[in-house]
């Protein structure tokens, strides 16, 4: 279920904000409930279960959308991607080339990053070990769409260090690739925007909570467009209350251009006056605001920067203790505001999707600096380096939260690793075939898994004693008996007289050198 989905949920449940999604079997227990406690309830209880059938199936309906807008902004990466793999499989061994070494190229070529690459061909020379099965499209498919997935999921849990799955030949690869589900349960909505929960310390002087998202990013990257498309979702499909803070004071024009798209969202925009001009003081003029008149979100508009750009790096951390210290929950002893490090909700950062690994230096800078929560891809649908979007989350260790796939105020869409790969790899609906392939091809790479452990263990084991040497070690070694042995033995009697052997004659250089010599003194003798 979306984010957005999440939200307009309450309707059905709660007058309070931004509560957890409820489940299907929650919500058809609770009625059945409702009905044991109270009989009269039966009589309403089919417009109750309408209202609940209605709901799921808007968000089925929204979730198909969902699933197709990102396969069409995939496009070019998946036409790419799927070409290469196909003529890696048609012309296998072509110059000398196996089919690792053009998957290698194909994958590289995608922009998947070279540890992505590596785990992919380290499994795939474990899974095909031993087995006489053709490796061909379908378990090609069924790897590339298990690993992306869990490189993906690494991200997710904010792991940099992506866990490989193959650690050492021999090791039970799917004992080692399982998540626990305890692990998955804590991660299921990594991907999700965090939003203030009625159960967090309200800031002083507050009567509702505010969530606040500070977006930051270098210019041309998308970003105050970016924050205008979500400004619209949220009012449109969450019926949020949303102020925007224009705060990127220092490029011309981009004031206007957040007002526009305020207007076109129909939400309010703080803007830079008279006495308020600098980033800061207008970030904290918008809280003021957004606090005094109960909004629900306010959304940060920060100014494009490079990362090499100290005082503008500078400039983002003082911003972002001045949302810290305006949010302050209490005192301390000196009466002085805590900073509250719950605040922002998300700090994130919008990266072109078309610059792929190229961002990652700058973004790892802010990381250090600022601290990232998240990551929005833009302009995916015009580019064909997609698979960038999991090299750059996985080096960086943080999750994809928003894409970008088209110009329309509609074309933000939230990031579902699932439907991503699928669409990159033309799966399911992306490829022109059934929803139901992806879980075929999760249970084909269970089984090759299975099997290659099966393998393993049946496999015979080396024998663990070597072909002994003349000289009592194994074959090409020699122990330290033998050794002795040389020492003990009677050179007069074994071998005679030690020769030396030279590059230039054999034993019978030795024998050379002799008369040589016998030569020299007779010369001598003649003289005297």
């Amino acid at each position: 279920m979306s984010l957005l989905a999440t939200i307009s949920m309450m309707a059905l449940t709660t007058t309070s904000s931004f509560q957890p999604p409820v489940s299907n079997t929650h919500i058809h227990r609770s009625l059945d409930i409702h009905k044991m406690n109270n009989p009269a309830a039966s009589r309403t209880s089919s417009t109750e279960l309408n209202m609940v059938f209605d709901f799921f199936k808007k968000a089925q309906t929204e979730a198909t959308e969902q699933m197709s807008a990102i396969a069409t902004g995939l496009a070019k990466s998946r036409n790419q991607l799927l070409y290469n793999l196909e003529d890696s499989l048609a012309l296998d061994s072509k110059n000398g080339m196996t089919l690792m070494d053009q998957l290698e190229d194909t994958l590289l070529q995608a922009d998947l990053g070279m540890a992505t690459t590596d785990d992919v061909l380290e499994e795939a020379r474990y899974l095909r070990s031993e087995s006489t099965e053709i490796f061909g499209r379908d378990e090609i498919k069924a790897l590339l769409r298990g690993k992306l997935l869990e490189a993906l999921g690494a991200s997710a849990r904010g792991s940099s260090e992506y866990m490989r799955v193959q650690k050492r030949a021999g090791k039970d690869i799917a004992a080692v690739a399982a998540v626990s589900e305890d692990e998955e349960a804590d991660n299921s909505n990594s991907f999700a925007l965090k939003f203030a929960s009625e159960d967090d310390p309200k800031p002083l002087s507050s009567k509702k909570q505010l969530t606040v998202h500070f977006i930051m990013g270098a210019n041309g990257m998308g970003k105050t467009t970016t924050i205008g498309k979500l400004a619209h979702r949220l009012k449109a499909e969450a019926g949020q209350k949303v102020l925007l803070a224009a705060c990127d004071t220092f490029r011309a024009g981009a004031v206007a251009q957040l007002e526009r798209w305020g207007e076109r969202a129909d939400v309010d925009c703080f803007s830079p006056n008279e006495t308020t001009n600098g980033p800061s003081a207008v970030l904290y003029g918008a809280l003021d605001k957004a606090i005094t008149e109960e909004y629900d979100v306010l959304l940060v508009d920060t100014s494009g920067r490079l990362s090499n750009n100290d005082a503008l790096t500078a400039e983002l951390v003082k911003m972002k203790r001045v949302i810290q210290k305006r949010m302050s929950t209490g005192f301390d002893e000196k009466v002085k505001p805590i900073l509250n490090l719950q605040v922002p909700h998300e700090t994130l950062l919008v990266i072109d999707a078309a610059q792929g690994r190229m961002a990652l230096d700058s973004a790892k800078q802010w990381d250090k600096e600022i601290g990232l929560s998240g990551l929005i891809l833009t302009k995916l649908d015009g580019s064909a380096k997609g698979g960038s979007v999991v090299a750059v989350s996985r080096e960086l260790g943080l999750p994809v939260k928003l894409v970008g796939v088209g110009e329309g105020i509609d074309d933000l869409r939230d990031f579902e690793p699932e439907s991503f790969v699928d669409g990159l790899l033309g799966i399911g609906v992306a490829g022109g075939g059934s929803s139901k392939e992806g879980k075929a091809l999760e249970a084909r790479l269970t089984q090759m898994r299975k099997e290659r452990t099966q393998r393993a263990k049946t496999a015979p084991k080396p024998s663990s004693s070597p072909a002994a040497s003349p000289m009592g070690g194994s074959a090409g070694e020699m122990t330290l008996q033998g050794l002795e042995d040389i020492g003990s033995m009677d050179m007069e009697e074994g071998v005679g007289e030690m020769q030396m052997i030279t590059p230039g004659g054999g034993a019978g250089a030795g024998k050379n050198k002799a008369k040589n010599k016998n030569k020299k003194k007779k010369k001598r003798k003649n003289k005297k």
